[in-house]
């Protein structure tokens, strides 16, 4: 399959071993109990999904919490209250946007990086509606640049 906004083709395919959910991974030290403190006390911290699964992978060497836990790190979040109101990768994409934004506006002839903020922002649109129907982001929600860029600076 091509990717939309290159002239490559890409891989898509996942590339993760099959494992068998519920057991205990090899190499792994410690209890659920510690990992699921170390998960509350990293959220508490501010660390997204991705940084808080790395650091358990290296601290534990626990490569998936879906093989202990049987669930995803963002359910165990929301269980315990630390669910982000953006999913993780429409945040990446509307800081980038927002920061892209910032640049175009001191530096008004880049018709390179309006080409990729067009492009970036589409993204934002696509996966903006997939997350309205999927019930992440509200049915109502609409891309606006000023607001979030407010959302970004706090």
């Amino acid at each position: 399959m091509a990717r939309m906004h290159t002239g490559r083709h890409g891989k898509s395919k996942s590339r993760k071993p099959d494992v068998e959910i519920g057991t205990v991974p090899e190499g792994f030290t410690g209890t659920k109990e510690q990992v699921e403190a170390e998960i509350v006390a990293y959220a508490k911290q501010g660390m997204h999904q991705a940084l808080i699964g790395q650091r358990l992978k290296e601290k534990h060497g626990l490569p998936y919490i879906r093989q202990l836990y049987g669930k995803r790190l963002n359910v165990i979040l929301k269980e315990k209250g630390f669910a982000p109101i953006y999913p993780q990768d429409m945040m990446d994409l509307l800081r980038r946007a927002t920061i892209l934004r910032r640049h175009i506006e001191r530096n008004h002839n880049d018709v390179h990086n309006k080409m990729r903020l067009t492009r970036l922002e589409s993204k934002i649109w696509r996966l903006g509606k997939y997350y309205k129907e999927s019930g992440a982001l509200p049915a109502d929600w609409k891309y606006d640049p000023a607001k979030v860029a407010l959302l970004i600076k706090s």
